[in-house]
């Protein structure tokens, strides 16, 4: 057994979400959300760093480290799980991260999610984007709706990642998975011959360039269900970013494009729980309507928080409205929703003081 694999059995075993490497720390754990050592670990120097990591890594796979200065790769330890790993130079040597990959997909109702998700679920064209910073459980979310999809249709399923996190059984619907680097050369690659397999739904990992944001957008038009993942933290800056991709230019079509095929974004975060024993999601939901295409047509972004506040009955709610109702059913604390709040001013009325702010 490789060494690091006793780090990650004691990661399973406390129920950590990550695994850091850094020089000068004994192995750290991320474990509700804090950076913790790893007990009985020495400090890591440049050395012994190096060892532990390279003893997992093919001789090929250690000279890609050598040549590009980082690495990405899935790795499996049989009986304990699949993690997602990030091998980098800084300047104090060799490091890395990883993430556990749950094995087991939680569910929509496991999850907490608004009914309106069962919804998104079922919608048959499109494009869906599920947004939030790293970490912020964006991954989960989606292999839950995928989930759903697949206990309730029987639909052809593309998924593109890199790397593979969560492997789908066929149950009544079909899978084909591709992995970037293994299966395919770049998002884009993968996107482009996406159309021609025959998917009603195609699930983008990152939608991280033009031309992936381009072709999902392209995809979309052709009557097929896209979701797609960005790391923005609203559904309005999620719009902004689609548009600002583009040059100048290409704007304008752009947003024509996205008003017709934008069906639902939600904007997700992850906040610590008022018992400090796990975490929990909050989310934002903007679902597609004929005032929402009007809006992106007319590049009226700064009307989107309204519409989702006026929206609730179809479902919608914002960041804030959705961090207060936690708040209010005691699920996280009032220094927590502060802290993960759009517009804080809400929350300044459940302090006697005003919060510090960093």
């Amino acid at each position: 057994m490789a060494k690091i694999d006793t780090f990650f059995t004691e990661m399973k075993e406390q129920g950590a979400s990550d695994l850091h490497m850094v020089v000068g720390f004994p192995p750290l754990l991320r474990l509700n959300g804090e950076l913790i050592p790893l007990e009985r670990q020495p400090v890591l120097t440049a050395e012994s760093s190096k060892e532990i990591l390279f003893e997992i890594l093919a001789p090929g796979q250690q000279a890609q480290v050598e040549k590009n200065r980082d690495f990405d790769m899935a790795y499996e330890l049989e009986g304990i799980g699949r993690f997602r790993c990030n091998i980098l130079y800084q300047h104090r040597g060799i490091g890395g991260v990883f993430r556990i990959i749950p094995t087991k997909i939680l569910t929509i109702d496991q999850l907490n999610l608004p009914d309106i998700v069962r919804s998104i679920a079922g919608y048959t064209r499109g494009l869906v984007l599920v947004t939030g910073p790293t970490g912020s459980g964006k991954s989960t979310t989606l292999a839950a709706i995928v989930d759903y999809i697949n206990d309730n249709w029987a639909k052809h399923i593309i998924t593109i990642e890199d790397p593979l996190e969560f492997v789908h059984p066929n149950k009544k619907c079909i899978f084909t998975q591709r992995e970037i680097g293994s299966h395919a050369r770049s998002f884009a690659d993968a996107l482009m011959v996406a159309s021609r397999e025959d998917p009603d739904i195609i699930l983008v990992g990152e939608m991280r360039d033009l031309e992936t944001i381009s072709l999902a957008l392209t995809c979309a038009e052709l009557g097929i269900l896209v979701f797609g993942t960005l790391h923005t933290n609203s559904a309005s800056k999620t719009i902004d970013r689609v548009i600002n991709a583009f040059p100048a230019d290409q704007q304008s079509q752009t947003r024509s494009m996205l008003s017709e095929s934008l069906k639902a974004v939600v904007a997700q975060q992850l906040l610590k729980t008022k018992d400090g024993r796990g975490r929990c999601a909050a989310l934002e939901i903007l679902i597609g309507s004929n005032a929402l295409a009007s809006i992106i047509r007319e590049g009226k972004i700064n009307q989107i928080n309204s519409l989702i506040q006026t929206g609730t009955r179809q479902g919608m709610q914002t960041m804030d409205q959705h961090l207060m109702k936690l708040f209010e059913e005691e699920k996280i604390t009032a220094e927590a929703a502060y802290e993960k709040a759009l517009d804080k001013n809400i929350f300044l009325k459940l302090f006697d003081e005003p919060p510090l702010t960093g």
